[in-house]
């Protein structure tokens, strides 16, 4: 990844508005540049949009709904910012955090009247850090339906999305910084230059990038990664290179709920309404409502790295509500156990050590990793177990922006034409692990990148398309 000087350079097209990435921030952003009236095209280097957005739980939190009240939910965007600051311990950036939340609704709501959008609201858990029932999904519940519902809109609103390009350069001007275009690189090693009015990068972050989690992030350089091999952390390379401001590089969201070795990710809901984690030794190691994202540094740091969720046959019922645990109970990963003696046979585990862990479950006072079982029902058999592992999902550091997703110099000037939205962005996690508040990440993803797609649109309204786009390789998708 490169910035080339554009002095000199003459671009075959050029278009208004290029976006690098098809997950959540990247589509997201194309409708709403879209829906400004301005011609979009959207960079996508694999043969078919997916991202970490289709690994996800496709979960988004947002306040003030009308899906919230429809069920009954009362919360505002302060409310919801006063959560997002009480996890990152107050570090979040405060116009980030107040920008997102004021957002995240009126975005839901625009890409279900726009774009065909349905959501509902979880409203029978609450995600650890949330006051209020704000997480919102598709009707399967999944980053998968989440990504398609997203294409299929986008194809239906005639966004173009070209596949199989891989950006590997920008060009800039050497005085200004000022985008003028971009090389990507076909699977069979060709190049082709593209121009453009402005740019929005929506290509998440640098998990996927050994050598920068290793610099940025050493208690996860260990971890397996379950986000998307091509976040390479392009975003923060260019803006080093354009002299941008970078901001909370060592945050992250992790999880500690990954059926090994089976890589489906396990509901964290199963922990907040009752289950626990133990070790190989069957004790409990932490407060499993702490988080799903630090929980993935207590797990890794357990024998082998690896713990087990126990539950019970309720919670189990609750987890099939999630498309994801019905791949996971397919795959024979969750295992079934009618008494305490069965669930020690079946996990391995030792069984006294086990039964107290499960005993502890009956307790109606605070423990002493500071986990109050008093709102939750004791476990009982029949029993159900998972074996996880702790995984780093993405980044939360990232290109400093401001509250109109424009990347920011080092003086907190915005570059002349560069905007940033998602995993590219700092998020609203402040600089830890810890600060990750459940679904921060897809939630700066749909509200950034329509801000950016907006804002960019609002930038080269009345310039005019050099050259109609024609020959090349358009997207694969319709």
């Amino acid at each position: 990844m490169t910035i080339l000087a554009s002095e000199g350079v003459s671009f075959p097209i050029t278009l208004p508005i290029v976006i690098i990435g098809s997950g959540a921030c990247g589509l997201t952003a194309a409708l709403a540049a879209k829906d400004a009236g301005a011609e979009v095209l959207v960079l996508e280097r694999d043969p078919v949009p997916s991202g970490s957005t289709a690994l996800s739980s496709g979960l988004i939190p947002a306040a003030g709904t009308r899906f919230q009240t429809s069920v009954k939910v009362e919360d505002t965007p302060a409310i919801f910012a006063e959560d997002i600051q009480a996890k990152a311990g107050g570090d979040a950036e405060q116009a980030i955090v107040d920008c997102v939340t004021e957002n995240a609704g009126p975005c839901l709501e625009w890409l279900a009247d726009r774009h065909d959008l349905e959501w509902v609201v979880l409203d029978d858990f609450l995600y650890p850090g949330h006051s209020r029932y704000r997480m919102h999904a598709v009707p399967e519940k999944t980053g998968s339906a989440l990504i398609g519902r997203l294409i299929t809109a986008a194809q239906t609103a005639g966004v173009d999305i070209m596949t199989d390009a891989l950006v590997t350069a920008l060009y800039a001007e050497s005085n200004t910084a000022r985008i003028c275009g971009l090389q990507i690189t076909r699977p069979d090693g060709t190049k082709e230059d593209i121009g453009c009015e402005a740019l929005i990068l929506a290509c998440n972050g640098y998990g996927g990038n050994a050598e920068m989690i290793r610099k940025y992030i050493p208690e996860m350089a260990g971890a397996d990664y379950f986000g998307h091999a091509g976040n390479q952390g392009d975003a923060v390379i260019w803006g080093h290179e354009l002299s941008a401001a970078t901001h909370h590089l060592s945050a992250c969201q992790g999880h500690g709920s990954v059926a090994t070795p089976h890589g489906i990710l396990i509901t964290w809901a199963l922990m907040m309404e009752g289950g626990i984690q133990v070790n190989l030794a069957g004790e409990r190691f932490s407060n499993e409502h702490q988080g799903y994202s630090e929980q993935a540094v207590d797990v890794l740091k357990q024998p082998e790295g690896v713990a087990w969720n126990i539950f019970d046959e309720r919670l189990h019922y609750l987890g099939m509500a999630f498309e994801d645990y019905q791949n996971a109970v397919l795959q024979d990963a969750v295992r079934k156990a009618d008494s305490l003696e069965d669930l020690a046979a079946v996990t391995g585990l030792p069984l006294d050590a086990l039964g107290k862990s499960i005993a502890e479950t009956a307790g109606g006072s605070t423990d002493r990793f500071g986990r109050n079982f008093a709102a939750t029902k004791p476990l009982e058999p029949p029993y159900r177990a998972v074996k996880v592992t702790g995984t780093l999902f993405h980044t939360q550091g990232g290109l400093r922006i401001n509250d109109d997703a424009r990347v920011l110099n080092e003086d907190a000037s915005p570059l002349p034409n560069l905007f940033a939205g998602g995993g590219a962005a700092c998020g609203v996690s402040g600089p830890r692990i810890n600060g990750y508040l459940s679904g921060n990440g897809l939630l700066t993803a749909v509200t950034l990148g329509r801000i950016a797609g907006q804002r960019a649109a609002e930038l080269v309204a009345g310039h005019s398309l050099k050259l109609v786009m024609g020959g090349g390789r358009r997207s694969t998708l319709g």
